[in-house]
């Protein structure tokens, strides 16, 4: 599978926000998917591809088996994230995935490179605590990555848990070189180097420590793309009307009060339901 065009990721983005948009506010993701049809722009591929999902959608009610059977349009790992958001045993929700995807298809309508796009790939497994096996295999056949990235990531998988994921890194990185190279007895090593010198230099400044940690001081110092992280639910619409019925308990609870001492015992009658005339069947 190639690498798309620039204008599918423009428009891929623009899709995911608007499931983005739209989900939250309980649009179903049938409608938004008729919706995009119109939307998107017709001279592109997006167009056939989302009338196939939204056909499987209809027929299965999930649309990560013909995501996965658009091979050459999305990518395993697209197809990865709405596969666990689909779930129903998991926690990773559809809103997040969703957030993940439309970032990443930003991304890669500028200059999208190789450790940007692992690093990016990475951290969305990591923070949402999906399957490593699952997600680093599903990353492996993404279409940016040559035979010699392929290799390393199913190297990670196996080897991810076992050793510092930042040791990983240092060892394929060309800082690891320089400084092998200005010792005694240096390292010789068949394998391509894959990452630059300050990608090596942040990788050892955080070993043996969290990969967040790594993940952040990328993204900090070398500008790579940021995971979308989850927001809490903004209740401003709903809390007026709680507080309207928080108050209205505690007005009745008062006015029982006041009762009870001016008469000496609270008036509970208007609390009672409707009396069943005589003869009349009590049953339901």
């Amino acid at each position: 599978m190639p690498l798309l065009d620039r204008e599918e990721y423009v428009e891929q983005a623009h899709f995911f926000g608007l499931l983005q948009d739209r989900i939250p506010r309980g649009v179903p993701i049938q409608e938004v998917l008729a919706q995009a049809k119109d939307e998107v722009l017709a001279t592109t591929k997006l167009i056939l591809a989302i009338d196939f999902l939204l056909n499987e959608l209809n027929h299965a009610g999930c649309m990560s088996p013909a995501m996965r059977r658009l091979r050459h349009y999305f990518s395993p790992f697209q197809a990865f994230l709405v596969e666990s958001a689909e779930d129903e045993r998991g926690r990773f929700d559809m809103r997040i995935a969703v957030q993940i995807l439309k970032a990443e298809a930003e991304y890669r309508t500028g200059q999208p490179t190789c450790p940007g796009s692992f690093m990016y790939q990475l951290e969305s497994l990591a923070r949402n605590r999906l399957s490593y096996d699952r997600g680093l295999l599903a990353v492996s056949d993404d279409p940016i990555f040559g035979p010699e990235w392929r290799e390393w990531i199913l190297t990670v998988r196996r080897q991810i848990g076992i050793i510092d994921f930042a040791d990983l890194l240092y060892v394929r990185s060309k800082y690891y070189r320089t400084r092998s190279a200005g010792r005694e007895d240096p390292v010789e090593s068949d394998k391509p180097v894959l990452f630059g010198d300050k990608e090596g230099k942040i990788a050892w400044a955080n070993r043996r420590k969290d990969p967040l940690f790594l993940f952040a001081a990328l993204q900090r110092q070398l500008a790579y793309p940021v995971v979308p992280r989850p927001q809490p639910a903004d209740e401003t619409p709903t809390l007026v009307p709680r507080i309207v019925r928080r108050l209205e308990r505690i007005e009745a609870r008062i006015k029982l009060m006041e009762d009870e001492m001016r008469q000496g015992s609270a008036d509970l009658s208007r609390f009672y339901g409707a009396r069943p005339h005589p003869g009349e069947d009590n049953e339901p």
